[in-house]
């Protein structure tokens, strides 16, 4: 526990605390603009954490990545369009709610299940990734490796969009991360004779590219949505102890939930808010109140959505595994300051860890009191017309991009990518499995690689050893589990017609 307070107690100083601050600050402005995501802000940040103390650096995304979360609450309760994925059951309820009179109420009974929800999430990241990261480190390469494909095949099977769609952008994500020089034979593949390939495509333009650019040529070519935003008392966001009393078991109830979908690599906060609030119906004495403005679905899908930052930092921090799309560009983040993810970061950069961990927690305070106070001046932000932003972020994407080994061809990667991205949101083929694949995609080569060499070429431990093999009969069921329900489904129905 000592490693914990002294971490937290270091980023009370003056430039660690006023970095967590800012971060919490600018992802709940960007969580609450319709359109602009926390992977856009933190896509674009990232050349300039380039030139910054890692410690610092890694302590500002986290805190974006809180303060995104929570921000989608704003335009999803006075707007009913969500700010961010995440966010998406709460405009079900928020809404009405906000409509009937009462969006202070909704608000409020928001931003205190987002910081329970946080809490109960970071409570979990305190006490899990240690354990759970010294049993990682006794995988074997053939362990890693499985464990890998099986994050893959999950977050294809459950990312948005149809299984097939989520496995071709894993598949594209993969491919992408090949070309360069082969890590063993030292020579360049799948370069084309150019030169500029050699070292493979850096993570950042892609990055820059897929999220920033392509989410730009997407809005361009869908227009903005608008709406009319309602105003909000903020003395009506303090919530009665009695009010909370009643909510308890469900804000307990879908924290837990969230907690543990975050722990699942690739699912997100989306997928968290979704399952806590189909429990909450389920579970409720009034499931009739549920998107007509039902404080039960508010703090469900809040409390869960939040839960789940913590919780996907998990195997972040345990064992390298990215928990979310924000994770995998915190992952990238790491990466940029030379440092390798996975079961030995405790061993190897403990004190950056224990950072990490005490970000999560002090962001979240700081969520709670800001959304609390700048509520009314936040809201004002939706009205930012879109054609204003949009340039500065070309602009930001491009210098981003060529700052960083101050070459054209990162700036022609961020435009190829961009498009890329632009016809897989239009073909909705999900982004996440795609970057997640690109950065996972040479971990499960070394591994894999590892292994082989280790067994002179023997890949039979994949099948015969109880750990790899459990994972791998994992990933194959999740494979052909649509399959086989699909095929169910029909064939009840003929019995039932018979």
């Amino acid at each position: 526990m000592t490693p914990l307070i002294d971490s937290f107690v270091s980023l009370l100083a003056p430039l660690p605390f006023f970095f967590v601050a800012l971060g919490t600050f600018l992802g709940i402005s960007m969580g609450a603009i319709p359109g602009l995501s926390g992977s856009m802000l933190i896509t674009l940040l990232l050349p300039l954490t380039y030139f910054m103390d890692t410690t610092h650096a890694i302590v500002l995304l986290i805190g974006i990545y809180t303060g995104t979360i929570s921000g989608g609450l704003i335009s999803a309760t006075l707007l009913k369009i969500p700010g961010t994925p995440a966010a998406v059951m709460t405009t079900f309820d928020g809404f009405p709610m906000a409509q009937a009179g009462n969006p202070g109420r909704a608000l409020g009974l928001g931003i205190g299940a987002s910081f329970v929800g946080g809490l109960v999430a970071w409570i979990a990241l305190a006490t899990l990734s240690q354990p759970i990261s010294d049993l990682a480190t006794r995988f074997s390469p053939f362990d890693y490796f499985a464990l890998i494909v099986m994050a893959l095949v999950l977050i294809s099977s459950i990312s948005q969009g149809s299984m097939v769609k989520g496995l071709l952008s894993a598949i594209l994500g993969t491919l992408f991360a090949i070309p360069g020089v082969d890590p063993s034979a030292g020579i360049p593949r799948v370069t084309f004779g150019w030169v500029s390939l050699n070292a493979g495509f850096n993570v950042l333009p892609v990055l820059i590219g897929l999220f920033a650019v392509g989410q730009m040529l997407t809005d361009i070519f869908e227009g903005e949505r608008k709406g009319t935003v309602l105003r909000v008392n903020s003395g009506a966001m303090l919530m009665r102890l009695s009010d909370w009393r009643r909510q308890m078991v469900n804000l307990l109830r879908s924290s837990v939930i969230g907690t543990w979908i975050g722990i699942l690599p690739g699912i997100g906060a989306n997928i968290g808010s979704i399952v806590a609030y189909a429990v909450a119906r389920n579970m409720s004495k009034k499931p009739e109140r549920f998107g007509k403005g039902s404080e039960e679905g508010i703090v469900a899908s809040e409390a869960a959505n939040n839960a789940t930052v913590s919780g996907a930092l998990i195997p972040l921090v345990a064992i390298g595994i990215p928990g979310s799309v924000i994770d995998a560009l915190l992952i990238s983040a790491l990466m940029i300051h030379s440092i390798q993810p996975g079961p030995l970061l405790f061993k190897q950069n403990s004190e950056l860890v224990w950072a990490m961990i005490s970000a999560a927690l002090l962001s979240n305070i700081l969520m709670f009191f800001m959304m609390s106070a700048l509520v009314a001046p936040l809201s004002r932000l939706m009205r930012l017309p879109k054609n204003w932003l949009m340039p500065c972020i070309v602009v930001f994407a491009v210098i981003g991009a060529f700052a960083v080994n101050n070459r054209a061809f990162d700036v022609w990667v961020v435009l190829g990518f961009g498009f890329l991205g632009f016809i897989m949101n239009r073909a909705k083929v999900p982004l996440g499995p795609f970057i997640i694949g690109f950065i996972l995609a040479p971990l499960a080569e070394s591994k894999l690689r590892s292994g082989l060499m280790t067994t002179a070429g023997d890949w039979t431990p994949l099948v015969t050893e109880p750990l790899p093999l459990t994972l791998l009969l994992v990933s194959i069921s999740l494979l052909f589990w649509p399959a086989v329900s699909g095929w169910r489904r029909r064939h009840s129905g003929r019995v039932s017609k018979e």
